[in-house]
């Protein structure tokens, strides 16, 4: 069998060095448009902080070493420009010499990846103007850090790797403001969660200025300003980060099905609609694990797991791909964020009666060196208690809450199935009854009636006019609230009727909960606790 893998990154490589591994005898042949393979995109962002200090270390293998290493035959500098799924044939152009090849294959696998938007405003090709796809695109970012020939930058593009790119940037003294159209910085992230890590970077010098649309790049030479929807912002450096376009340009008129997005159209088995070609990675559509409507997520991790099930069905096998979750983590400065499943919109958005809650949870024993908080939403469909999705910000390892979230929503685990689960415990890593866990219970909490409260979005929306906010915490500390120290409530308070509307409002929420429950026990009927406490929200007085 004679297969033809058509790019040569994460997913092609994974698909190549598993065939070989499963069928020595099939003839495998990667052709690439870059000199360099399997090279580590997620990376770059470090490189250019220089915590990854060497071009080399974001290269897993070079095409010499790889082939040697697996038996696959690499050819790179060479782009594939058309195919003819009749003769089997695929055509490419030699990217220095414009020299025409021709291969022939038994399958095709489609792993062609995907190309950083790059949007039509003038002043595009001015010097200081960087993407952040290729090695050699950190490479250039990274130089002019260290020529000193950046004060200002502006990263165009409000998703993990443009933050990252401003984490970065920052952490060499550049002072960096990022612009997004959205309405919010990260995709994949409900607006109230959104909306505090944008307060949390800009605590830290890094402005956000989102339903901010890039407009144009001035500059005689290089780039001196960046003009926005806004105002101009002045600027050495302009790194855009808009998000990607499939590499799909030379499957046009092949009658290979792509989507809107113009990514391919796979099956459960990431075939095409031609059975002997096959597609995956960025460049592909898969599914949404839980909802089974289509979902495009290109990502490094999903495009390895893709190749190896690819290179097991081109095998023989019949594998079938359950699809994606949208998870992923980033490093922010002081702060991680994490996220998989569904949000509160998508879930609105695919019809389900669900419940959230955000919870502020300890994310290691109190009184350890260096303990924090993980802020956590929780999503669950309401019927059925299973756990839906989990957003996570904190200091610590908010990828190990992202992970137990992945592992339970793959097995479709509900609530209760996860309420007692023997986590690992000990002061350095996490607190006695784990944080995912604290979730979970005040979840059911809140879905059993026990907790009842008011969202932070439901705050923002200003549902909470004509409620008395109460300050709940140890110590006062919202200014021009009463105070009601839940250890001095013995029984009724003088001060306010049973069915009075009170919001009750402390640190994380924990202390005001432990106030509901007890002013319930002494008839008090409508209260409600504020999720987040002031750790998530700013609290004014009505």
């Amino acid at each position: 069998m004679n297969v033809i893998v058509i790019g040569g990154v994460a997913a092609g490589t994974k698909v190549a060095a598993k065939l070989k591994r499963e069928n020595r005898d099939i003839k495998v042949t990667i052709i690439t448009k870059s000199d360099d393979i399997s090279y580590a995109g997620c990376g770059l962002p470090y490189y250019v902080g220089d915590l990854i200090h060497e071009r080399e270390q974001l290269i897993v293998n070079t095409p010499q070493k790889f082939a040697k290493l697996t038996g696959a035959e690499v050819i790179t500098g060479t782009e594939v420009v058309s195919l003819n799924r009749e003769e089997k044939i695929i055509e490419a152009v030699n990217c220095k010499t414009n020299e025409k090849s021709f291969y022939k294959y038994d399958k095709l696998v489609i792993a062609s990846g995907a190309s950083p938007v790059k949007p039509s405003v003038e002043g595009i090709e001015l010097a200081g103007v960087y993407f952040m796809r290729t090695p050699e695109d950190a490479v250039a970012l990274r130089s002019a850090v260290e020529r000193g020939e950046l004060k200002r930058a502006v990263v165009a593009g409000g998703g993990f790797i443009g933050l990252e790119i401003a984490e970065n940037l920052a952490s060499k003294g550049i002072k960096v403001s990022v612009i997004d159209m959205a309405p919010h910085i990260l995709p994949g992230f409900d607006s109230e969660f959104a909306e505090y890590v944008e307060n949390q970077l800009a605590d830290r010098g890094i402005m956000t200025f989102t339903n901010t649309a890039l407009e144009g790049i001035a500059g005689e030479e290089k780039v001196e300003k960046v003009v926005t929807s806004r105002r101009a912002m002045k600027a050495d450096a302009v790194i855009l980060s808009l998000g990607i376009r499939p590499n799909t340009e030379f499957l046009e008129n092949t009658g290979i099905e792509r989507m809107p997005n113009n990514t391919v159209k796979v099956n459960e088995y990431l075939q095409t609609n031609d059975e002997d070609i096959y597609a995956l990675g960025d460049c592909a559509c898969v599914t949404n694990r839980i909802t089974k409507a289509p979902h495009w997520s290109p990502m490094g991790s999903s495009a390895n797991i893709e190749g190896r099930l690819v290179a097991k069905n081109i095998s023989g096998g019949l594998h079938v791909y359950p699809g994606v979750l949208g998870t992923g983590v980033a490093k922010l400065p002081g702060l991680n964020v994490g996220r998989t499943g569904l949000t509160e919109q998508a879930a609105k958005d695919a019809g389900y009666d669900f419940v959230s809650v955000i919870t502020v949870v300890d994310d290691k024993a109190h009184y350890y060196p260096g303990a924090s908080n993980f802020i956590i939403k929780m999503i669950a469909e309401k019927e059925t208690k299973k756990l839906l999705g989990i957003q996570v910000a904190g200091k610590g390892e908010v990828d190990k809450i992202v992970d137990i979230a992945v592992t339970a929503i793959t097995m479709e685990a509900t609530l209760n199935q996860l309420e007692h689960m023997d986590l690992a415990y000990a002061p350095p890593f996490s607190t006695a009854i784990h944080p995912f866990s604290h979730t979970v219970n005040i979840l059911l909490n809140k879905m059993d009636g026990t907790f009842e409260t008011m969202t932070p979005m439901e705050y923002k929306e200003g549902k909470a006019e004509g409620y008395q906010i109460i300050d709940a915490s140890m110590t006062p500390s919202i200014e021009g609230a009463p105070f009601i120290n839940l250890i001095d409530v013995e029984g009724e308070l003088p001060d306010y009727k049973k069915d009075a509307k009170l919001l009750l409002v402390c640190t994380k929420g924990k202390r005001a909960y432990m106030l509901q429950n007890r002013l319930k026990y002494y008839g008090y009927t409508n209260t409600l606790v504020l999720e987040g406490g002031t750790t998530f929200n700013e609290v004014e007085l009505f």
